[in-house]
């Protein structure tokens, strides 16, 4: 497995000082953003397609750090019922994939999307329940009318330019935001569908990361270190259906927190080992949202639990196997 941290949170720095730092803390990799809401500060897609001399730059910098890319990341909603909202997220998306495979990376990590409810709809329409049955249909077109034929043909123009790892992040809000919902588009479209793990987005809607790692063996393309700590009396005063501000830290039901201050290392050891028993060695990328800590200090945090609980080994053959 290779530790590896988004670098969203770093925008304060320009991408050398950035990686030097990282680097001189034991990070192996990097995701960086190309577009979409992680931004394209530390490399912009459409400028390096325009000038190749900065790609190879780039790369000699990231080989100066030890440094390798384990995804570029352009979160954004492709299905956007605003047509210029989401023309732009499919030209980030296909920019992304140019320059993805101009730099030998082979996992490009972004949303779903969510459509509207109806062909003439002004904003996206989460589904979160069956009934009254009004929200069945709305499931139906967005799915067969704009989900699956958007990504059919999504992934078909990203193999063009060798990309068959999307990694798409389970995040309510959008549609694929489960297993099933995952595992649902990736049969109706194909195997370049897979997704990027967050466990900080399932352990607040009740999932058991470690038993969602085991349903999507072979289709986990990317992982997001980050954790959640749910607040027990404002769940079960309200819920885990929380729209009230992220800075209300003490009001929330649940809050994003640096891995080990949501769940201990035995929660920790077991989704890392479970994720290498389905055959998943990839990058472990921080991603840090933590209200409670500044950005050093919850990327260092994250970096030091992280070196204790990840394998950085094959596995060694057992002497009586």
């Amino acid at each position: 497995m290779k530790l590896s941290v988004l670098t969203v949170p770093l925008y304060s720095m320009n991408a050398e000082d950035a990686f030097k730092y990282l680097s001189s803390l034991g990070v192996q990799a990097l995701e960086i953003g190309t577009g979409g809401s992680p931004g394209n500060t530390h490399l912009n897609a459409q400028d390096f397609l325009a000038n190749p001399s900065k790609i190879d730059a780039y790369m000699e910098m990231l080989a100066k750090y030890n440094l390798e890319i384990s995804a570029l990341s352009v979160h954004s909603n492709h299905v956007h019922p605003n047509k210029e909202i989401r023309d732009l997220a499919h030209k980030e998306f296909i920019d992304t994939c140019k320059l993805a495979q101009k730099m030998g990376v082979s996992t490009v990590v972004t949303f779903s999307g969510c459509p509207g409810d109806h062909p003439g709809a002004k904003y996206p329409n989460w589904v979160t329940c069956s009934w009254p049955t009004d929200y069945l249909e709305i499931l139906k077109y967005q799915w067969e009318d704009e989900l699956v034929p958007y990504w059919k043909g999504a992934t078909k123009e990203a193999a063009e330019y060798g990309i068959n790892k999307i990694a798409l992040e389970l995040h309510p809000g959008f549609a694929v935001y489960n297993t099933s919902s995952l595992l649902r588009l990736r049969s109706e479209v194909g195997d370049a569908i897979g997704a990027n793990f967050d466990p900080s987005h399932l352990f607040w809607q009740g999932i058991n990361p470690v038993e969602a790692i085991k349903q999507l063996k072979g289709a986990i393309y990317h992982f997001h270190a980050k954790d959640t700590k749910l607040d027990a009396h404002n769940v079960e005063v309200n819920g885990v259906l929380d729209t009230g501000s992220y800075g209300d830290v003490l009001g929330r039901s649940w809050l994003f927190r640096t891995v080990g201050y949501g769940h201990d290392y035995a929660t920790w050891k077991e989704i890392i080992s479970t994720l290498r028993a389905v055959g998943y060695d990839g990058a472990i990328s921080i991603e840090h949202e933590d209200a409670l800590m500044s950005v050093k200090e919850g990327l260092e945090s994250a970096i030091k639990f992280l070196q204790n609980v990840l394998f950085f080994d094959k596995p060694a053959e057992m002497w009586w196997a």
